[in-house]
């Protein structure tokens, strides 16, 4: 053992650890610019200086007639990845296998996932045309440098900590918000003041994207007509946004996953004896609930999204997870439709 240490020990004596001090000054120095760089984007995409819109644009022609376009539903379920995802794209085959398991259960909704929430901007850490190399070579490296996709984590939990921000949370909530909608009307045409009936929003995010999708909510209410639904699968999330705005909101959690109980420590708003917070009001209201989805860790094999079979069972980790949300009272209004 004694001699392992003393390995290690040289090995960081010589350039890696260099290395590693460098990564993470550039990104300690990144991180605390991210706030910048979305309001600097935000202000490249408004047509004035202000920062709220008050209104929701589409891109033209999305509501044409073409032959092209899929048929118009009025139910959406939105699915946003968790911190350790490098883009839409790329989604883990268990996380394919729940959305591929909710669009044969609910043929009525469409299924949209193109939104990374970890840029106001939706755009993959492979469209980062400066860090671009540095995201790729964290996603694909293999062997021992496998402990370099950290730096993905760490740059999506800026972004996480960002739109909890009450200072700069607005601008990148409103982003993230206009992107869902985008991706919603690409793949099923909102009917924007035509619509009969309000829309169903089902909003499922997964560690730091339960986050984004409480924070994109009140922009989604404000510039739609619907009733919104938040589903947190491990969820880390504050006590203040979205809670307000959803009609109710579930949170999943795992008995094994001990990082989704993290929000209920650096949040007061989520603290027992915050009665005013909106999070203690959504939960006295019972808009709020916390359902435990199994003996699920985090993430991995055996997490919400995991392939692994549950001991002497054929059931994977990722079916409890599907069962578990198809169980939520969430479903009924669209049934009765």
């Amino acid at each position: 053992m004694l001699k392992l240490i003393n390995n290690i020990l040289e090995w960081l004596r010589g350039g890696a650890l260099r290395l590693l001090i460098l990564a993470a000054v550039i990104l300690a120095i990144w991180g605390i610019l991210s706030p910048i760089g979305t309001v600097v984007w935000w202000l490249t995409q408004s047509e004035t200086l202000g920062l709220k819109r008050q209104s929701l644009q589409l891109p033209k022609g999305n509501n044409s007639n073409s032959a092209n376009k899929p048929r118009s539903l009025n139910c959406y379920i939105v699915f946003l990845t968790g911190v350790g995802d490098f883009s839409t794209n790329e989604l883990t085959e268990g996380e394919e296998d729940f959305l591929k398991g909710l669009a044969q259960t609910h043929q009525d909704c469409a299924i949209v996932k193109d939104v990374f929430p970890y840029s106001a901007a939706n755009e993959n850490l492979g469209g980062e045309r400066l860090l671009a190399p540095v995201w790729r070579f964290a996603n694909e490296a293999e062997g021992w440098l496998g402990i370099a996709d950290v730096l993905i984590k760490i740059r999506n939990l800026w972004r996480f900590a960002i739109s909890a921000d009450e200072r700069y949370g607005p601008v990148y909530n409103q982003g993230i918000a206009g992107a869902i909608a985008e991706q919603m009307n690409a793949a099923s045409p909102l009917l924007l003041g035509s619509q009969r009936q309000p829309l169903e929003i089902i909003l499922i995010g997964t560690s730091g994207g339960a986050q984004v999708a409480l924070g994109a909510t009140p922009y989604l209410n404000q510039w739609l007509n619907s009733n919104i639904t938040v589903v947190s699968v491990g969820g880390v999330f504050n006590g203040i946004n979205g809670f307000e705005q959803a009609d109710r909101v579930f949170h999943l959690r795992g008995t094994q996953d001990w990082i989704e109980g993290i929000g209920r420590i650096i949040f007061p708003s989520r603290w027992v004896f915050t009665i005013a917070s909106p999070f203690s009001r959504a939960r006295q209201e019972e808009r709020y609930q916390s359902v435990v989805s199994g003996p699920h860790e985090h993430d991995g094999s055996q997490g919400y999204f995991g392939r692994d079979q549950l001991p002497g069972s054929n059931t994977t980790y990722v079916d409890l997870t599907l069962k578990a949300i198809n169980q939520l009272p969430i479903w009924q209004r669209q049934e009765n439709k």
